[in-house]
């Protein structure tokens, strides 16, 4: 079954606050950061991240990374998919997701 692409701002129209601001909350950051190492850029499922929120805070979090315009949501109906964006925020913010795939550097102590 074919599903509708729910969609977010133009390559040209992502807005490099809007992408600061939806990368703010460490959950959606931490989606980011999955899907920027996995390079298959394969669709993923809403459920197949470990995340400790409910269902709701999930689909929120989602909303706002697609309105940012990092993923597509894809909607069957009865469940989403989601994939990265990953030519678009290249394009726009190029560098942006390998800063995302290197996580935190590892003398974070502070000085």
């Amino acid at each position: 079954m074919a599903g509708r692409n729910l969609v977010g701002p133009e390559a040209d129209a992502l807005d490099l606050g809007a992408v600061f601001r939806a990368l703010a909350d460490e959950h959606r950051r931490s989606v980011m950061t999955e899907l920027a190492t996995d390079r298959s850029d394969s669709e993923r499922g809403c459920n197949s991240f470990d995340l400790p929120i409910s269902k709701q805070t999930q689909t929120h979090h989602f909303r706002v990374l697609r309105e940012a315009g990092l993923i597509d949501e894809i909607d069957y109906g009865n469940r989403k998919g989601i994939r990265l964006r990953r030519a678009d925020i290249e394009k726009r913010f190029p560098g942006l997701l390998a800063l995302l795939g290197a996580g935190p550097p590892a003398d974070t102590a502070p000085r």
